[in-house]
């Protein structure tokens, strides 16, 4: 295997066999010790949270799987905390794309004068460039198009995409007594064709979700959800 990419929470290698191994790492980020998914940075380490991240990982990407819904999951190995994905190209450097159900985080610090913490959002889509050095500019379907990023026709099948696995992982959270208030997802361009797939994670360290009014940690989202 060759180390290609060394990120925040995963470490990327390059198989002979022309896919890619994950290797998910015990960092979270955050920002002085407290969890945020929405951070740029790696804020604190929690023992044992890259393989909780792995298995949530492992049963949503498998759920999204018999449901049809691209991605560049094939497999993982949770003793080893690794996933071996297909090749997938990004959009530009880099997008994350946010699906918001409730008024937390970044979107409430930016439109606090509007809306009030914890406020309804009827699965608002935002679209953010990787960059941590600019914070993660927000970006418009206009610009993006603009700047040769993604056409407004892919921006239409990633919007839809998003609001779809959204919605899915909204459900199966509730049916734990949990409430998804946001998640973060990342997207790329597969196989020969470029068919939008969604990539890299869905676990505890890329979404909100509460129970009973307060937020889950990572490790505790794992439990509660994975618990028999």
């Amino acid at each position: 295997m060759k180390l290609i990419y060394t990120g925040k929470t995963k470490d990327v290698y390059e198989l002979e066999d022309g896919n890619y191994l994950l290797k998910f790492k015990d960092d979270c980020t955050g920002e002085n010790g407290v969890f945020d998914p929405g951070a740029n940075s790696v804020g604190l380490t929690i023992c044992g949270v890259g393989k909780a991240g792995l298995r949530l990982t492992k049963f949503f990407f498998e759920k999204l799987r018999e449901q049809g819904i691209p991605t560049h999951y094939i497999d993982a190995n949770i003793d080893e905390a690794t996933m071996t994905v297909k090749p997938a190209t990004v959009f530009g450097q880099g997008l994350e794309v946010i699906c918001r159900y409730r008024a937390v985080g970044s979107f409430l610090r930016r439109y606090g004068k509007y809306v009030e913490e914890g406020q309804p959002l009827d699965a608002f889509v935002e679209v953010t460039l990787k960059d941590d050095g600019r914070g993660d500019p927000p970006i418009t379907d206009d610009a993006l198009d603009m700047l040769g990023i993604l056409t407004l026709q892919e921006y239409q099948v990633l919007k839809d995409l998003t609001k779809q696995i959204g919605a899915i992982v909204k459900e199966e959270l509730a049916k734990k007594g949990l409430e998804l208030y946001d998640i973060k997802f990342e997207f790329g361009r597969v196989g020969e064709t470029g068919q939008i797939a969604l990539i890299d994670e869905i676990s505890g360290g890329n979404m909100r979700a509460y129970k009973n009014g307060v937020c889950a940690e990572p490790l505790e989202l794992e439990q509660l959800m994975l618990e028999e």
